[in-house]
């Protein structure tokens, strides 16, 4: 009696455990070593972008027309993912904590700063929410989800806290509650694009100096034209600025508007701060609504239309691939009536006619019905039949051409296959009942095996 082979022996149950938990610590790591680094660089640009926007503060010295930490955390949320809500709360509190009016009220101001922009990502998310922006739909969704909703979060919890804490009035509610509200808005509205389209921002490739000259032009003329806009008293004068946007998004696509989306916001906030030009004379209130009207619709004008010429362009690139596609199926499967004298096949040709190339030589054997004439011969009936095979049904071959294919046990009954040209076929066993094949060249044929039934001379 043969040995029995000696099977492997397996580690004990806790040796693997203990196994498995080294390897998913290394790994866990690895990971968290990354995720500290990302939250540090959150924290960092959080900073960085708190200190400039309070550059342009305008109520306590902490509310900003335009407030670019928003637009950073939801970039950073939209492009890393939520693991990176610690660098938001890190930076949000390193701005505050010298700004607060005691430590407490910076703690919530700190809640809501951090909450607003988890609360745009998860709602951006839930929407199906692009970072590409190439689809006319994320755009609203960027306006109404990231901007407009999640920010009344930070704005609402951030006004409370400075009423409550006896640092503004109750008559300074609603102003400072509307200048945090637009504010934190446009950051997302205005920075969050631009974060996110530097991020996939590429050198062109075949660009020439014409391209680079436009967007030289383009540049120039956007940053000139919004300077005289918010230097003059007429506010109306601020909608100049609206046929280059429409230029960057038509041509540039959304680095273009996103780009110049921000360098018009920039312009008029500056003007906005110092009270020049179109926003001399007036109220906090009035400016505000004055200044957020006009970066909304600068930003959804761009944006949208550079997502709608996107889109475009997506579509006939689409449309051009499926016709280069249908064309070369149709070439696959087109007829070729020139085959007709290059293989010497005459339509009608009668029984005992030569079918290979001309040459007088006769079909080989077995390709006969039960006639016993030397070729395939089509019974009379109906002028077109159903052609049953293995890989299609009811197909017509009339006049196409057939050559070197394999049809090993292929079922072919009622085929209408007139003026087809079989070169070189295998058709090994192959069951042909009924089979109309008036004048097919079938030169160099090789049907072995093959059952012909009902075959009659057509």
């Amino acid at each position: 009696m043969p040995p029995r082979p000696e099977l492997p022996r397996r580690r004990p149950a806790a040796v693997r455990r203990r196994a498995a938990s080294g390897a998913v610590r290394a790994l866990t790591s690895r990971e968290a070593g990354l995720v500290l680094l990302r939250i540090a660089a959150m924290a960092a640009l959080y900073y960085g972008a708190a200190e400039l926007g309070l550059q342009q503060q305008l109520v306590r010295g902490q509310v900003t027309p335009l407030w670019p930490p928003t637009g950073v955390a939801v970039a950073g949320l939209l492009a890393v993912g939520p693991r990176v809500w610690p660098g938001i709360a890190l930076g949000a509190f390193l701005a505050n904590v010298s700004l607060g009016p005691s430590i407490p009220a910076v703690l919530l101001i700190v809640a809501g700063n951090t909450l607003a922009p988890v609360c745009a990502y998860l709602l951006l998310r839930r929407a199906g929410f692009r970072t590409e922006l190439d689809r006319l739909r994320d755009v609203p969704a960027l306006v109404f989800l990231g901007a407009l909703g999640g920010m009344l979060v930070s704005a609402t919890v951030g006004s409370a806290v400075l009423l409550v804490s006896g640092a503004i009035d109750g008559s300074d509610f609603w102003p400072t509650w509307s200048v945090w509200w637009t504010g934190d808005a446009m950051g997302v509205l205005v920075v969050t694009p631009f974060l996110l389209m530097l991020r996939r921002v590429r050198r062109p490739v075949g660009a020439g100096w014409p391209r680079w000259a436009e967007a030289a032009a383009l540049a120039a003329g956007t940053v000139l034209v919004t300077h005289l806009a918010t230097r003059t008293s007429n506010a109306s004068l601020l909608f100049l600025v609206f046929p280059f946007l429409i230029w960057a998004a038509y041509r540039f696509r959304q680095p273009g508007a996103a780009t110049c989306t921000l360098a018009v916001s920039t312009l008029a906030i500056l003007a906005a701060a110092g009270g020049s030009g179109p926003f001399a004379g007036h109220d906090l209130f009035s400016n505000m609504v004055t200044l957020q009207a006009f970066n909304g619709t600068a930003a959804l004008t761009a944006l949208l239309l550079a997502a709608v010429v996107t889109e475009r362009d997506e579509t006939h690139q689409e449309i051009k691939r499926l016709c280069s596609r249908l064309a070369e199926v149709v070439a696959q499967i087109e007829p070729r009536p020139e085959a007709y004298g290059r293989t010497g096949y005459e339509p009608g040709y009668e029984a005992g006619d030569s079918v290979a190339d001309g040459s007088g030589a006769e079909p080989p054997a077995g390709a006969e019905g039960e006639s016993g004439a030397g070729a395939v011969r089509s019974p009379g009936g109906p002028d077109r039949h159903e052609r049953r095979a293995s890989y299609g049904r009811a197909a017509d071959a009339e006049g196409a051409g057939f050559r070197e294919a394999g049809l090993r046990d292929a079922d072919l009954r009622d085929a209408d296959a007139a003026g087809a040209e079989v070169r070189g076929a295998e058709v090994r066993g192959a069951e042909v009942r009924s089979t109309e094949a008036r004048g097919t060249d079938v030169s160099r044929t090789d049907v072995s095996g093959t059952e012909a039934r009902r075959d009659d001379e057509s």
